[in-house]
């Protein structure tokens, strides 16, 4: 029940920033997760309060599932001094909240797996018990910084669980041009952890498969491989007129719809009134962070170290 909640209010969350970017433009880039809620929520879900998580660049379902409040979210999005960063953001990669754990992304795409490892290396000197989950897509895969991720945390049975999110597109490549193997998961081999390759629609079964990785990791065993199979249903990011593909997965279309499938087991009244909620509470978010104050140019010289 919680998860469907949670899964249908990211939902509405990105119906509404699309409908704000097609009327009144934005100032950054969004990579819409639409159709992808459910793997998101579903393995965050598994997470204790202090693990670490380091996102993927498509959508906000991650961050909202950690615990990060809605206007937050919206206010990066939107450069609002109300955003997470301070209206430093604008766009899809700047969340960040230290108090939920939450860690963001690296300036440049791949630069997370060597951070979560990172992290990971930290909590075990330190002993705390927290894993950390990084999420990335399967053009990132290919990245040389994953293959040296992946092997130290092996060496060194790091606890972090690695999370593929193959929605079979790298921007433009697909995965099938740009991979040897028929799944992501099929590399775990070489670095000698677990390899597993989950249905990304089926938020429950992400959430038992990456419950299993970070039990794992918990207790000292080191990483596993999750690929979480899914599909990309708008562009790489929104505006993206895709004159790549041809394939039938366009538009709203969302073949195997993670929404439908957890509200298959909810009563329609009780499905509704959630609904409802998640549509309020979506709303009354969003509104406040486009009535936030915005953000003044020399936030740019705030939490700046040298």
């Amino acid at each position: 029940m919680e998860v469907y909640r949670q899964v249908v209010t990211i939902r509405f969350a990105e119906l509404r920033i699309r409908e704000h970017v097609e009327k009144e433009g934005f100032g950054g880039f969004w990579h819409p997760g639409i159709g992808q809620e459910g793997l998101q929520v579903g393995a965050v879900s598994a997470m204790q309060d202090d693990d670490y998580l380091y996102y993927a660049h498509r959508g906000l379902g991650y961050a909202y599932a950690k615990g990060m409040a809605l206007e937050a979210l919206f206010g990066d999005l939107l450069g609002r001094r109300t955003g997470s960063t301070g209206g430093k953001g604008g766009g899809t990669v700047h969340f960040a909240d230290a108090s939920r754990h939450v860690l963001g992304q690296g300036g440049t795409l791949g630069s997370s797996f060597v951070m979560g490892a990172g992290t990971a290396a930290a909590s075990q000197l330190l002993g705390d018990g927290r894993v950390t989950v990084v999420f990335f897509g399967d053009g990132a895969s290919g990245r040389g910084t994953w293959h040296e991720a992946a092997l130290q945390a092996s060496v060194w049975k790091l606890p972090v669980v690695w999370i593929c999110e193959n929605n079979g597109w790298a921007l433009s490549a697909r995965f099938t041009e740009q991979s040897p193997t028929e799944h992501v998961a099929d590399r775990a081999a070489a670095y000698g952890m677990p390899g597993v390759v989950v249905d990304g629609q089926d938020a429950m079964a992400v959430h038992d498969v990456t419950s299993e990785a970070i039990d794992r990791a918990r207790r000292g065993e080191g990483p596993t491989l999750v690929e979480a199979k899914t599909l990309r249903i708008r562009g790489h990011y929104e505006g993206d007129r895709q004159p790549y593909r041809d394939d039938p997965v366009l538009g709203d279309e969302i073949p195997d719809d993670p929404v439908h499938r957890l509200g298959e087991d909810i009563s329609d009244d009780v499905r509704r009134g959630i609904d409802a909620e998640a549509r309020t509470l979506v709303e009354q978010a969003f509104d406040a962070a486009l009535a936030a104050p915005r953000a003044d140019r020399s936030v740019i010289f705030e939490d700046v170290w040298a």
